[in-house]
C-alpha cells in the first residue's frame, strides 16, 4: 500500500503507470480465492434463457414507463414519469454493457454482441473503446496509473462527483471522444488501452453513433419538440444517478496498488430489483475475482466464497453511508483506507508481490 501523502497522478500517461510497472502491479497475477474446479465449472456454464428473460422484461419496463412518460408529457406528472423511465434506461444499459462486453450473459455470441451495442449506445459509451477500457480495469484493477476507471481520485474531487449524478462530466467526456473519433483521432489515454487494430472500429462505431444523434436532432426539429431527446439520448444524463450510485460502491474507499479483489472491491447484498437494473453486479469481489461467471451464477458463487471474504455491506445504503465517510476523510488525508476484517476461515490477504505482512502472497489456482 502507499503511504505517500503526496498527490497521486491518475492519469494513463502520467508517471504511476512507470512505477506500477517497476512494482510489479502491471497485469500481475491476482489472488484467487479456492473454489472446487467442478463447481466453477459448472457455475461457469453460460445459458441464453436467463438472460433473454431478462432482456424482455427490461424492454417491457421500458416500453411501460415509456408509454406513461409520453402519456404525462406536458404536465407536472411528467416529471416523476420520466424519471422513473430514465433509471429504467439509464441503469440496465449500463449493467447490460457491462455484462455483455464479458460476453457472459448470453451462451450465444451475437446475442452478446447485440444487446453490447445497443446498451452501449443507450449508456453513451463508445462501444470498442470502453470494451477495452473495461479489459484494463480488470486487468490492473485500481492501480493508479493503468486502470482508466477509477471513479474519483484522492482526494476526492467533489465538483466532479456531484456533476456526475446526471452525468455532466463523463457523458460529455465520452461525445467529445466520439467526435474525435469521426475524424480518425483517439485521444492519448485511449491509446494506451486499444489495441491498433482496433482503431478503425471505434471510429466507424462513433459515426454510427453520432449519426443517430443527428436523427434524433432532426426528429425534434421537424416535430418541434424535445420528446424524442427525453426518449432517446437525454435518458443517459437524468437518469444516471443510479448508475454513479451502484459505481461509487464498487471500489471507492477501499485500496489502490493491491493485488487482492478482496482488499479493492466490494461486495453488497441489494434487494431484488436493485439486483435485476445492476444484473448481479453487486456481487463485485466475485465478479473481479472470477470475471467469466456469468451474471446469474454470481449469488451461487458468492455462497462458495463468502468464507473467504470479508463480510458484504448490508444494503446499498450502508455501503453509500460508508463510501461518503471515506471519501470525506480522504479530502483530509488521502492516505486513509478502509481495512475490511476477513473471517477466521480466510486466507490473509495479499497486499502485492512485495507484501511483507504475510509473509508474501500465495497465489492459488482453482
Amino acid at each position: 500500500m502507499s503511504t505517500d501523502t503526496n498527490k497521486r497522478d491518475y492519469r494513463l500517461t502520467g508517471p504511476e503507470s512507470k512505477i506500477a510497472l517497476e512494482k510489479g502491479l502491471v497485469a500481475a497475477e491476482w489472488y484467487i480465492s479456492l473454489v472446487p474446479r467442478k463447481r466453477l465449472k459448472e457455475l461457469m456454464k453460460r445459458r441464453n434463457g436467463p438472460a433473454i428473460r431478462d432482456t424482455i422484461l427490461w424492454f417491457c419496463a421500458l416500453a411501460g414507463t415509456g408509454f406513461l412518460a409520453c402519456w404525462t408529457w406536458g404536465t407536472w406528472w411528467a416529471i416523476p414519469a420520466f424519471a422513473l423511465y430514465g433509471i429504467v434506461y439509464s441503469s440496465p444499459a449500463d449493467s447490460r454493457w457491462h455484462e455483455c462486453g464479458h460476453g457472459t450473459a448470453f451462451k450465444t455470441p451475437w446475442m452478446n454482441e447485440v444487446v453490447y451495442q445497443i446498451a452501449s449506445f443507450m449508456s453513451l459509451r463508445p462501444a470498442t473503446p470502453w470494451r477495452w477500457s473495461h479489459t484494463r480495469h480488470h486487468t490492473d484493477t485500481i492501480i493508479v496509473g493503468r486502470d482508466p476507471e477509477i471513479v474519483a481520485p484522492r482526494p476526492p474531487v467533489w465538483r466532479i462527483i456531484l456533476m456526475d449524478f446526471f452525468r455532466l462530466y463523463g457523458g460529455p467526456k465520452d461525445i467529445r471522444r466520439m467526435i474525435m473519433h469521426c475524424f480518425g483521432k483517439l485521444d492519448e489515454e485511449e491509446r494506451e488501452y486499444i489495441p491498433r487494430s482496433e482503431f478503425s472500429k471505434a471510429c466507424w462505431e462513433s459515426r454510427v453513433y453520432v449519426l443517430l444523434f443527428i436523427g434524433i436532432i432532426s426528429w425534434c426539429i421537424v416535430t418541434k419538440s424535445f420528446l424524442p431527446a427525453m426518449l432517446i439520448g437525454l435518458p443517459s444524463f437524468y437518469g444516471a444517478f443510479l448508475v454513479l450510485v451502484f459505481g461509487m460502491t464498487q471500489h471507492l474507499g477501499l485500496n489502490e496498488d493491491v493485488l487482492d479483489h478482496r482488499l479493492n472491491t466490494r461486495t453488497i447484498y441489494m434487494n431484488p430489483i436493485f439486483r435485476f437494473l445492476y444484473w448481479n453486479m453487486n456481487y463485485h469481489i466475485e465478479h473481479h475475482m472470477f470475471p467469466m461467471i456469468p451474471y446469474h451464477a454470481l449469488p451461487a458463487l458468492h455462497e462458495e466464497m463468502k468464507d473467504d471474504c470479508p463480510p458484504p455491506c448490508r444494503s446499498l445504503w450502508s455501503a453509500i453511508k460508508e463510501v461518503v465517510t471515506a471519501l470525506v476523510r480522504q479530502g483530509k488525508d488521502p492516505t486513509y483506507t478502509i481495512e475490511r476484517t476477513l473471517p477466521a476461515t480466510a486466507r490473509p490477504y495479499g497486499f502485492g508481490n512485495d507484501d511483507k505482512t504475510t509473509g508474501g502472497v500465495t497465489y492459488a489456482g482453482s
